[in-house]
């Protein structure tokens, strides 16, 4: 068992409901227009489904909808990774306000859309009353297909993808070869000029530094003879002064104690300007003019002045422009490179094929299983003889989702051949394929809970018949609740619920309750009969319920 109670109010029609449900197969019936499906639709925004004001039934501020599972063992680490409560029973919450805003929550912990959607398949797998509109679009086939074999188009999408890319390279690389050869001899001709220049990244500055001291080395020569003289002068030099002045405090620091941390003073001035006497000696000795190397370094620093003018930058920015213009080259080159694009994109293409080749022989191995299943469910809902093929053929050109092409085709009479199914099948006849599929493909399903709403229409007698036993069937293994107008299928329920209006001055509403006995035999007689019950409608529909419990 895995659905365990739902419960609503202020939904629709609905002020106030709740339902428990059983195990087994559980009928769920009523008058047309009684809202049969009205527990298949808050089941579903339960679980995530957009929502809109018109849930809300007219008059009240919101709608509260309810469903309870048992956990299944799959959501376990779901709820340790959201830090939600892991207990025996799931319980799923949502409140739709008056204008359409919606809250969840997830065994009381504030959930989201998308969490609720993510975690649904693990508890229900709901069957459409048109769900036979899907067998006609290649999209929904292949997918059907693709969900029956459990195969992941994830890698053949990303491969398709990824050589998509490295083709589209190579073709633009092709087209802009001449634009690329251009753009690489500009870029060719601009490094070599200033590649002769060779400009360091700090030289700029250095340069300029070595130029102010050469432009200005007669004057820095002066400048430190003349300190020298002021230093060493025999009548007032300074260190002749604080030599003299050293001396006299030494002198009589024996009397005034305050003298001795003076004197300490001044012989360290006297050490200081001694180095410096040393330093203006040997930047003498050194320092000379050099015209030469001066118009050097004007020649130099024109060049850069040059090159900045001429390409629109700083000089000192030449440096980072001749970086640039390295990077923008290697660029160019790997883009332009046709044996490396070629490369790459073969090799793109190889790796598509032999995902895509994965696939398809993964689709081709559960076509025929499919196929085979899918018959022999036709066989028992009045398409006695009739064949089933799921087709796989290669497509006219590759694609995202593979190298395949799926189409359903079916024989609606022996020794006739199988055509597309859209040209050969009838309304009933989609019906009852529609729900061949779904029996076929429920059986593999995860989920505990199988929900079929109105999928049986269009048929009737012994199909229905067939229906109902097959439903049953289902509910041996698994929860099955069916939303029917069939009493063949109804009767052979485990379990009955009834939905009925009821109209008063407040206004209609909706209610469910679960009927048996008598009950359910009028709500048989009234499906096979109409609203007039009689003694043959009413002993047709005990005859049928008695049927049903045979079949257990």
């Amino acid at each position: 068992m895995s659905l365990r109670r739902i419960g609503l109010r202020d939904f629709v029609i609905v002020e106030q409901l709740e339902v428990d449900f059983q195990t087994g197969f559980t009928a769920l019936t009523g008058e047309t227009g009684a809202g049969k499906s009205i527990l298949i639709d808050a089941l579903q925004l339960v679980l995530g489904h957009r929502a809109d004001t018109g849930f809300v039934r007219q008059g009240a501020s919101r709608a509260e909808l309810m469903a309870e599972f048992d956990t299944p063992a799959t959501l376990e680490g779901f709820l340790s990774d959201n830090d939600m409560p892991g207990e025996e029973t799931l319980l799923l919450r949502r409140v739709i306000d008056a204008q359409g805003k919606s809250k969840f929550w997830i065994n009381g912990v504030p959930a989201t859309a998308t969490q609720l959607r993510s975690i649904a398949g693990a508890l229900v797998d709901i069957h459409g009353q048109h769900a036979w509109q899907g067998l006609t679009q290649p999209e929904s086939v292949r997918q059907l297909l693709d969900a029956y074999a459990g195969t992941d188009s994830t890698p053949t999408q990303r491969a398709y993808a990824l050589w998509r890319s490295a083709d589209k390279a190579l073709q633009q690389a092709r087209s802009m070869e001449e634009t690329h050869q251009r753009e690489r001899e500009r870029l060719l001709w601009q490094i070599a000029e200033i590649d002769k220049l060779a400009p360091g990244p700090q030289e700029w500055e250095e340069l300029n530094t070595q130029h102010g001291r050469l432009s200005n080395a007669q004057a820095l020569m002066d400048a430190a003879n003349n300190a020298m003289a002021s230093l060493e002068g025999e009548d007032g030099g300074a260190l002749t002064q604080v030599n003299r002045s050293l001396h006299l405090l030494q002198a009589q620091a024996h009397v005034e104690p305050g003298f001795s941390a003076m004197a300490d003073s001044l012989e360290s001035c006297l050490a200081q300007l001694e180095d410096v006497m040393r330093s203006l000696n040997g930047y003498l000795r050194h320092a000379e003019l050099d015209p030469d190397k001066l118009e050097q370094l004007d020649q130099r620093l024109g060049s850069w002045i040059s090159l900045a003018r001429r390409y629109k930058r700083a000089p000192e920015d030449l440096p980072a422009l001749l970086q640039g213009w390295h990077a923008e080259l290697l660029a160019l080159e790997a883009s332009s490179d046709m044996v490396q694009l070629s490369k790459n994109a073969q090799q793109a293409q190889e790796a598509y094929q032999k995902v895509a080749a994965t696939l398809s022989q993964a689709r081709q191995q559960a076509a025929k299983r499919l196929s085979k299943a899918i018959t022999a469910a036709m066989q028992d809902l009045g398409m006695a003889g009739g064949r089933f093929v799921a087709q796989v053929s290669p497509a006219r050109e590759p694609r995202s989702d593979g190298i395949d092409d799926v189409e359903l085709l079916v024989a609606g009479h022996p020794g006739t051949d199988a055509k597309p199914i859209a040209k050969v099948a009838s309304g009933g006849e989609l019906s009852r394929i529609s729900l061949a599929i779904a029996i076929s493909t429920s059986q593999l399903g995860q989920a505990p809970t199988l929900i079929f709403d109105e999928i049986d229409s269009g048929i009737g007698g012994a199909v229905a018949d067939a229906v109902g036993r097959v439903m049953r069937a289902l509910g041996r293994d698994r929860q099955v609740l069916a939303v029917t107008h069939l009493a063949q299928v109804a009767a052979r329920g485990d379990h009955h619920l009834l939905v009925a209006k009821q109209r008063s001055k407040g206004g209609t509403t909706s209610h469910i309750r679960t009927v048996a006995a008598d009950e359910r035999v009028n709500e048989i007689a009234r499906m096979l009969g109409g609203e007039n019950l009689s003694a043959t409608s009413r002993a047709h529909a005990q005859e049928m319920i008695a049927g049903g419990m045979n079949d257990r």
